[in-house]
């Protein structure tokens, strides 16, 4: 079947994390004075602790929590919940703001553009903690208008790689599985669970160095490897459009 629809994961795909040091020691600062913590690294300190038994579960159980639930239930219990409520979206905006500044990798726009140009219908499936960040860049970058659908494990409440995570971005397209593709960096949360719920064809985003590094296996083995975010449009199953093959 002809592909006429392309997902998109975020981290280490569409976008990449620079260190910014202004950036995230203003973020540090934020967090703690919505805390109400007096020393802001010792409350990183608590907080990165805190995240790795919920990530671990988060991982085993292919779960993600809302805001509230991430603050109230795992990283800062001791709050009553009616103080958490109004800042438990900033306080996980923050969290990630500590991490670095996103930005989309190098030939990002250009690909999404072309593919936009071509008649594809595009999505973005990704995991990540946070329910208002990415409607937000969205918004500020002018990409509101170019995808069709966003598919994020912070409000669906299940992570890759769950199937239901690619059958949810088909839904939102309008589109079977196997009339789209997958785009993404990892190849056990990201191919196993795209294989399963049939998508069509799946690009796996790479250095060499790393892939020297990977396992494929026929779980997670990716229809095509691009190294350069930009070779995505020399693809066979792009390079034509949305004509028959």
């Amino acid at each position: 079947m002809t592909i006429r629809g392309v997902f998109f994961d975020l981290g280490g795909t569409l976008r990449i994390c620079d260190p910014a040091p202004e950036h995230q020691a203003k973020a540090r600062a934020r967090m703690a004075e919505l805390a109400g913590a007096a020393d802001a690294e010792a409350f990183l300190r608590q907080t990165d602790e805190r995240y790795e038994p919920y990530r671990e579960w988060a991982l085993r159980e292919m779960r993600e929590a809302d805001d509230l639930s991430l603050w109230r239930d795992w990283l800062l219990p001791e709050m009553p919940v009616d103080r958490l409520r109004p800042i438990a979206h900033e306080l996980t905006y923050q969290y990630r703001q500590v991490k670095g500044l996103r930005r989309v990798v190098e030939g990002g726009l250009q690909v999404l553009h072309a593919l936009k140009g071509r008649g594809y219908r595009l999505g973005i499936i990704s995991n990540l903690i946070g329910e208002v960040e990415i409607g937000e860049w969205l918004e500020r970058d002018g990409l509101r208008d170019m995808f069709d659908a966003v598919i994020l494990s912070s409000l669906t409440g299940i992570r890759k790689p769950d199937p239901r995570m690619y059958l949810m971005g088909c839904e939102a397209l309008g589109l079977p599985s196997e009339a789209c593709a997958n785009v993404a960096d990892n190849l056990k949360r990201d191919f196993t669970g795209a294989k399963a719920a049939g998508i069509g064809a799946n690009v796996l985003f790479i250095s060499p160095e790393k892939l020297a590094t990977k396992t494929i296996t026929d779980e997670n083995r990716p229809d095509f490897i691009v190294h350069s975010f930009t070779d995505i449009l020399d693809l066979p199953i792009f390079k034509e459009g949305m004509g028959e093959t």
